[in-house]
């Protein structure tokens, strides 16, 4: 049976170049997220290692799935008693296709009492304004995972994700109540708005919550933000510093906004579908 209402968080701050104290930080809102109640937090794209501008750094300090640091996240799930949500840069496995190429996958992770329940390789690599993540990571082959968690259907993208609004519908087509958004967004011209505006559409076109976080530093923006299915902001964070936010997901905001508005019993067109 689903829970009325779902306590969550977002937790945004700067992704440091020591694994073992992106480890603590995390460790330190998982805590805090926790005494609050929140169920579920949301953390930043590329939680391993970041150094500035060099946006080689996180895919060079990638770890394999049974790695020091994912082992680390997992502690820290079951023992905060908390889901925890957000992407990890992961070295191939040996042995297999993918490692005869260089590039690792930026890998979406659901972790719930210390187990990993989903993985999602990023589809849409950021391959615009002048970047090439394609250089260092290989795109992912199938559409995102939705993980229940106390009886909400929560779905998960990854930062450019956003951009492709195929990518949210396709959750919401498969029953997502909310949809997780994991990113780094780069600063820059009208990013901001950029940001602020595709994560407003997608709650809004889908009816759905949206949950985005983005690491906040000197390259990427912050200004993290809890979206209810009405597109109004509920939550939000700054673009300077760390920043926990919270929220309750309500059963009864979702059901209303698709009452007054059904755009997805409306709509005319197929389901999306991935391209070869």
């Amino acid at each position: 049976m689903s829970a009325k209402s779902l306590p969550v968080a977002v937790a945004q701050f700067t992704v440091t170049e020591e694994p073992e104290r992106n480890l603590e930080i995390i460790d330190g809102f998982a805590r805090d997220a926790a005494a609050g109640g929140a169920k579920l937090l949301v953390l930043p794209e590329g939680l391993i290692a970041r150094r500035g501008d060099d946006d080689s750094y996180a895919a060079a300090h990638a770890q394999p799935l049974d790695g020091p640091f994912v082992d680390g996240l997992r502690r820290i799930s079951a023992q905060r008693h908390i889901v925890l949500m957000g992407t990890v840069h992961v070295a191939p496995e040996q042995g297999t296709e993918r490692d005869a190429d260089s590039r690792v996958s930026n890998t979406f992770l659901v972790i719930c009492d210390g187990e990993i329940i989903a993985e999602y390789r990023k589809l849409h690599l950021y391959d615009a304004f002048s970047a090439r993540e394609s250089d260092v990571v290989l795109p992912g082959d199938a559409l995102p995972p939705i993980v229940d968690i106390d009886g909400w259907k929560i779905g998960v993208m990854t930062c450019y994700d956003v951009r492709f609004p195929e990518t949210a519908r396709s959750l919401a087509v498969r029953g997502a109540d909310a949809i997780v958004v994991s990113a780094a967004w780069v600063r820059g011209p009208l990013k901001e708005q950029h940001w602020k505006l595709l994560n407003a559409a997608r709650a809004l076109e889908n009816t759905c919550y949206v949950l985005a976080c983005s690491e906040v530093s000197s390259r990427n923006i912050g200004c993290s933000r809890i979206i209810n299915p009405m597109g109004e902001v509920v939550a939000s964070a700054g673009d300077e510093g760390a920043e926990l936010i919270a929220t309750g997901l309500s059963r009864e905001c979702l059901a209303s906004a698709r009452q007054i508005m059904p755009v997805l019993q409306n709509r005319r067109f197929a389901d999306p579908q991935l391209r070869d």
